[in-house]
Parts: C-alpha cells; structure tokens; sequence
C-alpha cells in the first residue's frame, strides 16, 4: 500500500479517536474537508472498509464507526515525523470545541487520563491530594471513571480506574469564549525555590513533538513534586502560553472568577512585550504561564508507582468533576 494511502488512513483514525460518539461517513466528510483533505462520499465508505477489515475500526451501523484498541495501536506505531505538529494542532482544536461557560459553570471541560490499579487507588490517593492542597494543579477539581468507561477515544481497561484532570488547554478555551485568543508555546519543567517560580529548566515547544511534553518529564523521572511539597524546592510541569497584550487586565480578572468554580491554573501573568521568567515574548503579547494538568499523578511516579497517562484524552461534562477534598469518598465504588 502506498505512503499516501497510509497517510489517508491515519487521518481518518485520529479523527475517530478524538470523536466521543461513532463518527458517521457524512460527519467525517465534513471533518476532512473542514482540514483541506478532498474525499467523496464513495471514497470515504472504501476507507472504512478497508479499516474495518484491518480490524482498526468498528461498524455500529447507522451511527458510524468507532476506533478499536487495535486502531489506537497503530496510531501510536504511526510514522513520528507525521504526528509532529499534530499536538499543536489537536490543541487548537479541542480549544474551538470545548463549551464550558464560566457564568453558568456547565459545559465540557478538556481531561486528561491516567489508568491507576483500583486496588491500591485508596492508597495513592493522599500524595495526589498533597499536590492539589500544595496548589500545584490545574484547579481543585478532578474525576473518576470506572473500567469500561470512555473518555473521548479512551476506554478505562479491565482492572483500572481511570483519574481524570482538567487540562490546563482549558484555560485557552475559557479564554477564547472571552475573547481572547491564546497562543501555546512550549510546556515546560519549571524550578521552584521557596515556592517561588525560579527558572525554566526544560522546555518542549508543542508545534515540534508528537506527545504532551509533561508525558515526557513525567515518564523520564525529571519532575520534584515531593520537593515542591516538602519544602517548596522542586520542579513542576507547566505550560508557557502568549495573549493579546491589552488583555492582561482581563485576563487577571478571569483568573479569579476562575477560582471561584475550581478552574484556575495561572500561575504568572507577564507584562507586555517583557520577558517572563527569562523567557522572551511576541512585541504585542503578554506571557502567561500555567500549571501543567498532569501534576497530580506525577507524583506517584517519583514515588514508584507506574502510572500510563494520556494528555488531551477528550471533553468531559464540568458537573462530572467534584473537589479533590471528595476524593477518598468518592473512590468507594460503592
């Protein structure tokens, strides 16, 4: 089968895989063509055989077809030089389709994933509490969701429960229902001295890699949340993001209305046109940085607890989301 077919294919799985419900043959036309791919109709049905087939996906009739673990596999062996750039785009576009409402406080929220075993959930569940109460995540609110659920393209495996966070893409989305559109640079591993941001130690550019760069930190055992907690010395994972320059004062405002429905992860507020933390900024822009969504459960692999995560897993309802302070109720499956 030739390159460009297989690239054809892989488009089609990544928009099934960021799908919540199964995608339709009209419904992907309308994503390809919304992303400058020309297919027809007739085009669109010969690849979803050709998927299905390959066991990559799974016809439920009218309604469409879904991903199978299969298909999710394959994305994962995909070509990397074809998924770079892919996050940054997939940041964008999880920011156009979020709908949280700040003065309702309904809507979706961006998550993220990571599988933790419900047997020693009880367990863990203290040191990813100390990392909210340290203030060292993305808000105050999290979730959990049984074996078998599914989150976006993910579905919580046999055995597992699957913890969710806010991403910290939320606050972009939020932003944008505001007004004010943000620009993503990098995510970064931020030093901490006297609980004072410091220095960025690490950065990864989200326009240049094909996974979450705090998947990377967390992964390589190059995070310090027990030192951060401790005694204020560590290193956290957090996200650099750009504004509109004039929007500074907004942008404080919505932090603190932010807070109010646990939603707040801004950490640092520049000031136009001046470098943040050393880091330099667009003339006509404001740097922002914000605190990594996957924070809470770093902790548990610097205290040797393997954990698989999955940044961006999908949209989820906000009243889905409860304070951490529930958390050692709420994992009483009952």
């Amino acid at each position: 089968m030739s390159d460009k077919t297989d690239r054809k294919e892989l488009v089609i799985l990544r928009i099934l895989k960021d799908a919540e419900d199964p995608v339709s043959s009209s419904k992907l036309m309308e994503n390809l063509t919304a992303m400058g791919q020309e297919f027809s109709e007739r085009t669109v049905r010969y690849y979803f055989q050709i998927l299905d087939a390959k066991g990559l996906t799974e016809n439920h009739g009218k309604k469409g077809r879904v991903i199978t673990e299969l298909g999710l596999k394959e994305l994962g062996r995909a070509n990397v030089f074809d998924k770079v750039g892919f996050l940054g785009a997939k940041i964008d576009q999880l920011t156009y389709r979020m709908s949280f409402d700040l003065h309702k406080r309904s809507g979706t929220v961006i998550t993220n994933i990571s599988f933790i075993e419900t047997k020693i959930l009880s367990r863990v569940a203290p040191l990813i509490c100390q990392v909210y109460e340290a203030g060292y995540s993305m808000g105050t609110m999290m979730a959990l969701f049984k074996s078998g659920e599914r989150v976006g393209g993910t579905i919580i495996p046999d055995g597992m429960a699957g913890f969710g966070t806010v991403c910290s893409i939320t606050l972009n989305g939020v932003l944008l229902a505001h007004g004010i559109p943000t620009h993503s640079s990098f995510g970064g591993l931020l030093e901490l001295r006297n609980h004072q941001p410091t220095r960025f130690v690490e950065i990864i550019r989200y326009d240049g890699t094909s996974i979450d760069p705090l998947e990377v930190f967390i992964r390589s055992g190059m995070t310090d949340y027990a030192g951060a907690i401790k005694n204020g010395n560590g290193r956290i994972g957090v996200g650099f993001r750009e504004v509109p320059a004039d929007s500074r004062e907004n942008v404080l405002a919505l932090s603190e209305k932010l807070k109010k429905v646990g939603l707040d992860g801004i950490m640092l507020v520049g000031w136009p046109g001046q470098p943040l933390l050393e880091i330099p900024v667009t003339e006509g822009r404001t740097g922002v940085i914000v605190i990594g969504g996957l924070n809470p459960v770093a902790i548990l692999e610097e205290t040797g607890t393997k954990i698989q995560s999955r940044a961006l897993a999908g949209m989820v309802e906000y009243e889905r989301l409860f304070p951490y302070q529930e958390m050692a109720d709420r994992i009483k499956w009952g």
